[in-house]
């Protein structure tokens, strides 16, 4: 498959403007993390943590094999490989980062005269939700995902609108400012609950059709159309394509369909079952600290003698 792919050139497999971008912004968070802009951390702010930078990193590599490597490149000849870039971006990626930046950088942000109120009302839970899943879903839908793959700037602006819905759905369950923190251990296992029935109708549209449903993936016009968004014009005209989307697929269309809303509600699945699992532990951590306090504070009387 590779080989097949090297038709179209370096630029297009490995995206070198886009690996600079993530170098620069690994520099920029570790020169602030590091004290190197002294006037955005105070000295009493708690200092950044070895896994901390390490998810941090991580996170920037995923991020750059994800739209940066072949994979993108793939993504935009196969809907199942864009699928799965799609859990990694929203479903795995935004509570890694959110982890990852220490508590003082998001209060730097979150208290941001422009960001605050916009960040206090979408961050409410069902706001939250709702945000997401009809963001998701909406670009999902043919026609809107026709549009949005075939211009360039409506595609990086979709892109970044629905990865922001991301952080923004995360942000009740991973939230890792104790102020901030709005939802009980409960609550947050209904939270997840609730957003993986939203998610549901999207997928099941993408699996139960009984046709492929993006020309983008089926028209060799618009399937050209949308190449160019990571592949150079002048490269796609000098390359012999006339297999079209076939030539990269070792599927049918329809099939290839149905994998990728497959791939995405099983990523899902193990998305939201690993968050189930750390709410649950920390929901239960919490639990056994108030009764720690409770007997500290309220110690069982001695018998008498």
């Amino acid at each position: 498959m590779l080989e097949k792919l090297s038709i179209f050139g370096f630029r297009a497999m490995w995206s070198p403007l886009f690996f600079i971008f993530i170098v620069a912004i690994g520099i920029i968070y570790i020169m602030a993390v590091k004290g190197y802009f002294k006037k955005l951390r105070s000295p009493n702010e708690e200092a950044v943590t070895k896994k901390q930078m390490f998810l941090f990193i991580l996170s920037l590599f995923i991020l750059y094999i994800v739209k940066g490597s072949p994979v993108d490149l793939l993504g935009h000849l196969n809907f199942s490989i864009h699928m799965v870039q799609m859990s990694v971006l929203y479903l795995f990626l935004p509570p890694l980062f959110m982890i990852s930046i220490p508590n003082w950088i998001w209060r730097k942000i979150i208290t941001f005269k422009m960001i605050q109120r916009p960040f206090n009302f979408f961050t409410k839970p069902l706001i939250a939700l709702l945000v997401f899943n009809t963001l998701f879903s909406l670009y999902h839908f043919p026609f809107i995902f026709d549009i949005v793959k075939t211009n360039i700037v409506l595609h990086a602006t979709v892109t970044v609108l629905i990865f922001i819905a991301a952080f923004i759905m995360w942000w009740p369950l991973v939230c890792p400012l104790p102020e901030y923190r709005q939802l009980s251990g409960l609550q947050k296992l209904g939270y997840i609950f609730a957003d993986g029935v939203l998610l549901t109708p999207a997928c099941a549209l993408i699996i139960f059709a009984d046709t492929a449903l993006y020309e983008t993936y089926t028209n060799h016009t618009a399937w050209l159309k949308a190449l160019e968004l990571c592949v150079p014009s002048s490269m796609l005209a000098a390359v012999d394509i006339g297999g079209g989307p076939q030539m990269f697929s070792w599927l049918s269309p329809k099939n290839d369909q149905q994998l990728g809303g497959v791939i995405m509600k099983i990523m899902q699945e193990i998305s939201y079952g690993i968050t189930l699992g750390y709410v649950f532990f920390q929901w239960v951590r919490e639990e056994k600290k108030k009764e720690q306090q409770q007997t500290t504070a309220f110690p069982s009387p001695q018998p008498s003698k």
